[in-house]
């Protein structure tokens, strides 16, 4: 959060050493209730920014790591991938706080070493709830747990990459391995990685894109060309209104409030859909002005509109056919000049709006029309609109089509290639986007191949690889026998948790590129690997000296990161130096492949840089733009010269049937979210400050005339019973019921605690995105849903994901 023309505050040094891991879990049993907060930030955000820091690094520490965050000589946040302010603007202290609490759990002091997996089991450790296992500390030697073995035992890397070129040297095929990616992947990583297993003969290169932003990637880039949002920081504080449907930057990217406070003092109006009254979209106490300290802050949303679970594609059908109205009419709220010019499908989107079914709006959004109107007319009113989205739109049954019907209204409005206006898909994680740039995905664009084979004197396969749903089913299948992870926390942050685990568990090797602990180190294949590397904040020293690392946030900007602490022991290796490691034990001799100058990416990633630029396209100097001081921003043909490179070389115009979700007599609908202390799987506490819930994790969040009807009160104890088309049902047990605003009907829960009512099977349409926040569910009082000797079952742990189950189950 910054603004450079007000006053910033200075997290205050007190003599605090770093608390101890803790050795107990929380009891999540007793569930604190306080009161839903009006506004994010404030003097308790400072507070618990400086207490977590503290904590976790103690005050020299905490000091010369914050002050470094998102700044032209310092490191990249890893804790989402919303957009830094120009060099000129930037705050001292340029960061927020769930910003500082990813930080302070990278830099901790807390060390996980052999003596400690010596001292814990992996039956033990199984039965740790997520946070304990992350609470641990930073890993700081690779581990090896053996088939059949109690522990972790150290090894060295030489053995350590020549299990790896082993196993997957002896598989039957290349597609026999799966190459997963996290977000927080850098760019150089990136493209090492997927140049190895691409190399290696397979593009199963599934990453967290696949679970979040994948449909926002399939819409957009069928509409208008670039699966990439098309604003920039400047648009966003340009606009005179701002939309935002399905996301809560309060938790999930804090910084954004200051965009919007920014917007807002400029004149804009803002609009919030969610089905929950987020504070993060009520209301900003800017914690770095002396309003924001003084508590008068800034009130963010004109209109809030709580909208059913799966209702925002007939929301923007109605916006559309309101609009069409008026244009129909003779109102200028159309801009025709962009649309004869740039656009295909106007017509048929036109008459389709004449005819939406406003009684099925009504069923889908259960909001006024009056409402709808209102919005309608600021819409009409607007000649600089943005739209945001994140999951809340993504991971529906329906979500490319809802994500098309969103650009349709800017494409009708010209809302795109303007100043001040555009799509705004707004990733969580820091680098996911950068991940894709760099080529991972599992469908290679052929300009891409082509351009790895002219590079790299390569002939890469051209088939179709694995995404994540895929994946889990492949390894189920015994299809997959090698998952190497790079980052992330595949075994938590997947669908349909008991299947996944069991999927984990038959296959020959799990690897697993990490900082600390996570439930996929628990979870473990017949041989399985923990390879610990740098973070973020640390000194990447190499052959050719020190080097930094590039990523690229929600807006296309590119630009270099650098740690400086000392690295949290001296066994650890960078990313760029575990996948080259691997890449050139596995792949020598093999023609070539076996040619490439791993060494040569490793000692220097200047060179990985000048191989992007020949490789990526917009990337070329890429080594020399990312040196500018805040980096260069990428190519985007809609945004920079409204040009559209889709088949007819327009903008598209897309016509959608009109859907929602429905659920029987007596069930809700259920989506997954994050608490306020927690980022993706990695959770910090259990406090979801903004909310007023505390205390624990396992809880579900019900309006209160559906705990009436359901004959539940605030406080009960429940099993949440997931059934699902094919005739199973899927449970979670001895959840605490939670009174909440939510709109009636839906309910609400953290995620990945709910993972395991989520079916492998439900995914998007176009994009096989897990469908996490329309899951119907029924309630039952705890420790009666129905149990099954057969049941597929997680660890005997308590805390994991409650004993999740999956059962024969048949729908009356």
């Amino acid at each position: 959060m910054s603004d450079h023309t007000r006053r910033h505050t200075v997290i205050p040094l007190v003599p605090v050493r770093p608390t101890p891991a803790p050795t107990e879990d929380v009891d999540p049993t007793e569930v604190e209730r306080g009161h839903i907060k009006s506004k994010a930030g404030g003097l308790t955000a400072i507070a618990v920014t400086a207490q977590r820091g503290l904590g976790q690094m103690g005050a020299r520490r905490s000091f010369a790591t914050l002050r470094r965050i998102n700044q032209v000589d310092g490191f990249d946040c890893m804790g989402c991938a919303w957009p830094d302010p120009h060099p000129e603007e930037r705050s001292f202290a340029e960061f927020c706080e769930n910003g500082a609490k990813a930080v302070a759990e990278e830099a901790t002091l807390r060390r996980v070493d052999p003596v400690f997996f010596a001292e814990h089991s992996l039956e033990e450790l199984s039965g740790w709830s997520d946070f304990m296992l992350g609470q641990q500390g930073r890993i700081t030697h690779p581990m090896v747990l053996r088939e059949g073995a109690a522990h972790y035992e150290p090894i060295s890397w030489d053995e350590a990459f020549s299990l790896i070129a082993d196993t997957l040297r002896g598989l039957a095929s290349p597609d026999e391995a799966i190459f997963y990616t996290s977000g927080r992947a850098s760019n150089e990583a990136a493209f090492a990685y997927q140049l190895f297993a691409r190399a290696f003969g397979t593009n199963n290169l599934p990453d967290c894109s696949n679970m979040c932003h994948e449909s926002t990637s399939v819409a957009l880039a069928e509409v208008i060309g670039i699966g990439k949002g098309s604003v920039t920081l400047d648009d966003i504080h340009e606009a005179e209104l701002i939309l935002i449907a399905g996301q809560n930057p309060g938790t999930n990217h804090p910084r954004m409030l200051t965009a919007l406070e920014k917007a807002k003092r400029g004149g804009a109006r803002i609009v919030a859909v969610n089905p929950l009254p987020e504070t993060g979209l009520r209301g900003f106490d800017n914690p770095q002005t002396v309003r924001g300290l003084s508590g008068v802050g800034t009130e963010l949303a004109d209109e809030f509109l709580p909208i059913r679970l799966g209702g925002d594609l007939a929301l923007f059908q109605a916006l559309g056919s309101l609009l069409v109205a008026r244009h129909d009419a003779g109102e200028d709220v159309f801009d025709r000049d962009f649309i004869e010019r740039h656009t295909t499908g106007f017509d048929e989107w036109a008459q389709h709006m004449r005819e939406v079914d406003w009684d099925l709006v009504s069923e889908a959004t259960q909001l006024d029309r009056a409402q709808i109107e209102r919005v309608a007319e600021l819409f009409a009113r607007s000649r600089k609109t943005v739209l945001c989205w994140a999951m809340g739109v993504t991971q529906h049954r329906h979500a490319v089509a809802t994500i098309k019907e969103m650009a349709n209204v800017a494409l009708a409005q010209g809302n795109i290639g303007r100043p001040g206006a555009g799509l705004c898909p707004v990733r969580g994680h820091s680098n996911v986007q950068g991940d894709r740039t760099m080529g991972i995905w599992e469908k290679l664009p052929p300009h891409f191949g082509d351009a790895l084979d002219a590079e790299f004197g390569l002939e890469v396969p051209r088939d179709r690889g694995l995404d994540v749903v895929n994946s889990i089913r492949a390894m189920r299948d015994d299809e997959a026998k090698v998952l190497i992870g790079l980052g992330g926390n595949f075994a938590a942050a997947t669908p349909d948790t008991a299947v996944t685990h069991d999927a984990l568990r038959s296959v020959e090797l799990v690897v697993n590129i990490s900082t600390k602990l996570n439930r996929s180190h628990v979870v473990v294949g017949h041989t399985s690997l923990i390879l610990p590397t740098l973070g973020r904040t640390e000194r990447d020293v190499q052959a050719s000296g020190l080097q930094g690392v590039t990523v690229e946030d929600s807006m296309s900007s590119v630009h270099l990161s650098r740690g400086r602490l000392d690295p949290a022991g001296p066994h650890l290796r960078s990313e760029v130096s575990i996948i080259c490691g691997i890449a050139a034990a596995t792949l020598a001799g093999r023609g070539s492949a076996g040619e490439i100058d791993w060494a040569a990416m490793a000692d220097d990633y200047g060179v990985i840089r000048r191989h992007i630029s020949r490789v990526v396209p917009g990337c070329d100097a890429y080594d020399d733009k990312v040196k500018r001081p805040g980096g260069f921003t990428l190519p985007h043909p809609p945004r920079d010269s409204r040009t559209f490179e889709t088949p007819s070389r327009t903008a598209l115009f897309t016509v959608s049937p009109l859907q929602m979700v429905s659920a029987p007599e007596g069930h809700l609908v259920l989506q997954s979210l994050r608490s306020h202390d927690q980022f993706n799987t990695t959770i910090y506490g259990h406090d979801d400050r903004y909310r007023g819930i505390s205390g624990g994790r396992e809880i579900v969040m019900v309006h209160p005339d559906d705990l009436v009807a359901q004959g539940f009160s605030d406080g009960s104890l429940v099993d949440i019973i997931a059934p699902w088309p094919d005739g199973t049902e899927r449970v979670v047990r001895g959840f605490r019921v939670v009174s909440y605003p939510t709109v009636r009907g839906c309910v609400a829960a953290y995620y990945p605690e709910v993972n395991p009512l989520v079916a492998l099977e439900s995914t998007a349409v176009g994009s096989n995105c897990p469908v996490s926040k329309a899951v119907i569910v029924r309630l039952v009082p705890a420790g009666t849903a129905p149990s099954h000797s057969a049941t597929d079952t997680l660890e005997s742990g308590e805390d994991d994901a409650k004993r999740s189950e999956v059962a024969p189950h048949h729908l009356s």
